[in-house]
């Protein structure tokens, strides 16, 4: 079975070479870049994968789906630049593509925040659905937050992947910033609306979610800081959502 890694990218020099590294044993590497204006593109090109651009950003989902399209291979795995592939999933995804019994496999992912592995907040074991047979998945339109749907059976591979989300507390809440600005116009379209009141309450829940529920206090200073962050995006959401309601038609 032949196996096509798909990537997307904007200004991941940081991160592309150790992520193409670590998936050296596919037949096939394509990122799909937006735009950058670092070194992506070049390091890309120089471990060997199949480099194109894209004219405009149609969100997450949309643009996995372009790069899905550029894939030739019987399967697909789908990784982000900030992740790794670890050598027990390498393993763990060549001994099941020379006989598979589902459709799609399901990977943990460990997530690295300011020098700790979370083990707690509720990011870990953070499945997602990235391998799959080409064919057999589709990613969802969804601006932000998007996942595979999956025809056919989903199965569990041991291993999983290595990820490290952000390099700064800056990128951290730029991510924020972005990320609620997009949920929010989703949310909007959608149809749902919110109070004044709505984004306090939401906030608060998040932080008690994570920090208490989720056992975020096992992960040091670094889990109050995530709870923190956690509860700040989803105030920002509904005040966003909040205000998109106020506006005046246009």
């Amino acid at each position: 079975m032949r196996l096509s890694v798909i990537v997307i990218t904007r200004d991941e020099e940081a991160h592309i070479g150790d992520c193409l590294d670590s998936v050296a044993f596919a037949d096939e590497l394509i990122v799909l870049d937006s735009g950058s204006a670092d070194r992506t593109c070049a390091i890309a090109h120089a471990r060997g994968a199949r480099v194109e651009a894209s004219a405009d950003w149609p969100g997450f989902g949309p643009q996995k789906n372009l790069a899905l399209d550029l894939a030739t291979g019987d399967w697909v795995l789908s990784i982000d630049a900030d992740e790794r592939v670890t050598p027990e999933l390498a393993r763990a995804i060549q001994r099941i593509l020379s006989a598979p019994d589902a459709d799609a496999y399901r990977i943990a992912r460990l997530s690295n925040f300011c020098g700790r592995w979370i083990r707690h907040s509720g990011w870990w074991p953070d499945y997602v659905v990235r391998l799959f047979r080409r064919g057999a998945g589709r990613f969802t339109d969804a601006p932000v937050h998007e996942r595979v749907e999956v025809q056919g059976r989903v199965g569990t591979l041991p291993g999983h992947f290595l990820h490290y989300p952000y390099a700064s507390l800056e990128i951290f809440i730029d991510k924020i910033n972005r990320y609620s600005t997009e949920a929010a116009r989703a949310a909007f379209e959608r149809g749902r609306r919110t109070s004044v009141l709505g984004p306090f309450g939401h906030g608060a829940w998040t932080f008690i979610r994570h920090y208490v529920l989720r056992r975020g206090f096992l992960d040091g200073w670094q889990g109050l800081v995530l709870a923190g962050m956690a509860a700040t995006g989803s105030f920002y959401r509904y005040v966003k959502l909040y205000w998109l309601g106020r506006r005046p038609p246009s």
